[in-house]
């Protein structure tokens, strides 16, 4: 599976951007993408996740209300819409997939452990 995300940039404080992760060597229809990201300093953290099999998807506290996970199964693609953005919004933004499908992101999603493949990542950068 390789994943390969695009989107990033330099916007300004209160600015959107739309990241896309796109997936190859799927080994099913289905398929589970989350987002992380790594702050300048900062352990990496899970923002959001989502999978072809739940219309539900988790998010960060951090980014609740201004941010919105969503996929094209046609695509094998997944979205992830920021609004609002900050300056603590800042960083490298990662998607990563586990070696399965999973029914429900769950409980779960947020360890980095639980995911095996990676994209490369693509920056983001919020200033005032």
């Amino acid at each position: 599976v390789q994943l390969v995300e695009s989107g990033g940039g330099s916007v300004q404080t209160g600015k959107s951007l739309r990241l896309s992760c796109t997936g190859s060597g799927f080994p099913f229809v289905d398929y589970t993408i989350a987002w992380f990201r790594q702050a300048p300093g900062k352990e990496r953290e899970a923002v959001s996740c989502f999978t072809t099999l739940d219309r539900e998807s988790p998010y960060a506290d951090s980014v609740k209300g201004r941010f919105t996970i969503s996929g094209d199964k046609t695509k094998n693609t997944v979205y992830l819409q920021m609004n609002s953005l900050t300056s603590e919004d800042t960083g490298v933004y990662y998607c990563a997939a586990p070696a399965g499908v999973w029914s429900t992101c769950g409980s779960s999603w947020r360890g980095m452990s639980d995911y095996v493949n990676w994209g490369q990542g693509t920056q983001v950068s919020v200033s005032s």
